[in-house]
């Protein structure tokens, strides 16, 4: 081996980690990968020496990079036509394995997160997902470590309050997502009513670029159903639904004729989905072909 261990740049080391802290901040690779750039162009400006935990360190410049881009982003999802959901990854079995991190990654939870602050989003993830030490979080986000400690625990409550109530094991989320596509796919009405919970909230992202694409909220299995069956008539599409592990959760990729045209992750109660979150806006579709090394 001509090149040892040591000579590997901490940073290439901690990259899976350090996108993963990004997109969890962020809810968009993209957003991510330019933050991991701005990130990289800091950390090459570093005296190496003067750094005593280099992956401490790197946490750091991210997490100040990426609060500043989550200001930046902010004000642009405020302009976003329709509802904003965040771009969906295809992620590996070892990242569904580790519980814990395919909670806090699920599309469901990345969907809670945007209901916070950016500092109390920052704070969470470093201390939720990453267990990062209180003083190690205040010296990146430029707080008090007893401040910190206050905005860590105002964001746990405001989390529990919104995050899925039940926590469902893989098989069974498996076995429902398949009984969805299989409705989804034959566009059986009464199918569909049997597997959504009756008071079932579908949320669509399509940027404004989609037709049929719904722009708000469907709440109710009747009124959901009849939406979807009726959408799979109006277009008379060959309309395909594969499984796949959509951000560590089991979820589906809809193909119609062949061609992607979004990723559907949902939460499941009872051996029901209890929300849909369909990602159709063709910006964000780029990441599920390849799986995304996730880290923690």
């Amino acid at each position: 081996m001509s090149t040892s261990a040591a000579a590997v740049d901490p940073f290439v080391t901690h990259r899976g980690l350090l996108f993963t802290v990004a997109y969890e901040m962020l809810g968009s690779a993209v957003d991510a990968e330019d933050v991991l750039q701005e990130s990289w162009l800091r950390w090459a400006a570093v005296d190496r020496d003067q750094v005593h935990d280099a992956r401490a360190y790197l946490v750091r410049i991210v997490t100040r990079q990426a609060l500043n881009h989550l200001r930046t982003v902010s004000r642009r999802r405020e302009e976003y036509v329709g509802e904003w959901l965040p771009e969906p990854l295809l992620t590996s079995s070892d990242v569904a394995d580790d519980v814990e991190l395919a909670e806090n990654i699920s599309i469901a939870m990345l969907t809670v997160l945007e209901t916070l602050a950016p500092t109390e989003r920052a704070v969470f993830v470093l201390r939720e997902v990453f267990d990062l030490p209180y003083d190690e979080i205040a010296a990146a986000v430029d707080k008090t470590t007893a401040s910190v400690r206050q905005i860590a625990h105002r964001a746990r409550d405001h989390v529990a309050a919104r995050r899925p109530r039940v926590k469902v094991a893989r098989s069974e989320h498996e076995k429902v997502v398949e009984r969805l596509g299989v409705a989804m796919t034959t566009g059986d009405l009464q199918a569909l009513m049997d597997v959504l919970a009756p008071d079932v909230v579908s949320v669509a992202d399509g940027g404004g670029k989609v037709r049929g694409a719904a722009r708000r909220p469907i709440v109710g299995s009747d009124k959901l159903a009849r939406y979807l069956v009726a959408g799979i008539a109006k277009y008379g599409v060959t309309l395909s639904m594969t499984p796949m592990l959509v951000n560590g959760q089991p979820g589906l990729r809809a193909e119609v004729d062949g061609e992607l045209v979004g990723a559907i992750s949902v939460t499941v109660e009872n051996g029901k989905v209890t929300h849909v979150y369909t990602i159709a806006n063709p910006e964000k579709l780029a990441r599920l072909d390849a799986e995304m090394p996730l880290a923690r």
